[in-house]
């Protein structure tokens, strides 16, 4: 049975980090590098699209400890566990959907998502992509680390599953369930430069999961 988004990590909380860690090929090299790749200047302002319990966070507090984060996701109990983790930071967590969330505009060093961006279309992502470069300041970038289609078919194998399962649960609303629907690395960087993105570039890959940088 599909889940609405919030619901179904929230209901794998209890070993959710261990999970992510363990379960995931190459996540243990994966979060670190991603932590690595965002500023490293003391005071640094990030947006975390999709936050949940900040695994990637742990990693780039050990580095910038004063960092300003802004955290935003759909599951109240991720966000709750995230704030007990680091009480002592400069952080807000927004519950909510990054698509409806306003970011602001130039309010930004950078951006980062993990693993949370292959439930959605590339049609879905342009808009998003706008609202995020527009968050940035002038220097800004976004990097993004999650796991990608190989091919064109299997985008399009995932995504038409998707409507299948809803159809069949007869499921109506414009809420995100949980399934995913990863792009082709080419996609979600047409996405990326179709939202305006003047530079994306793959910094690394372990298998099917890559890290970009889209600079703004």
């Amino acid at each position: 049975m599909l889940e609405k988004m919030g619901d179904f990590f929230d209901s794998r909380l209890d070993g959710y980090e261990e999970h992510q860690l363990k379960a995931i090929a190459s996540a243990e090299d994966f979060y670190p590098f991603t932590a690595g790749c965002l500023p490293q200047f003391p005071g640094s302002s990030i947006l975390d699209l999709g936050c949940g319990t900040g695994l990637e966070l742990g990693y780039f507090y050990e580095k910038v400890p004063t960092a300003e984060v802004t955290g935003i996701d759909l599951a109240p109990g991720m966000l709750e566990t995230l704030q007990r983790k680091y009480p002592e930071k400069t952080l807000t967590l927004i519950l909510g959907s990054y698509f409806d969330v306003p970011f602001g505009e130039n309010a930004f060093d950078a951006a980062v998502s993990v693993e949370s961006l292959h439930h959605f279309t590339k049609e879905e992502k342009i808009p998003l992509y706008s609202k995020l470069r527009k968050a940035l300041k002038p220097e800004g970038f976004f990097i993004l680390t999650d796991y990608f289609a190989l091919t064109e078919e299997e985008e399009r194998f995932c995504r038409a599953e998707l409507l299948r399962l809803k159809r069949e649960q007869n499921i109506l609303d414009d809420e995100f369930y949980h399934y995913d629907t990863p792009l082709t690395i080419k996609h979600e960087t047409e996405a990326l430069s179709n939202a305006g993105f003047s530079n994306v570039t793959i910094l690394r890959n372990w298998g099917q999961t890559y890290t970009l940088k889209a600079i703004r």
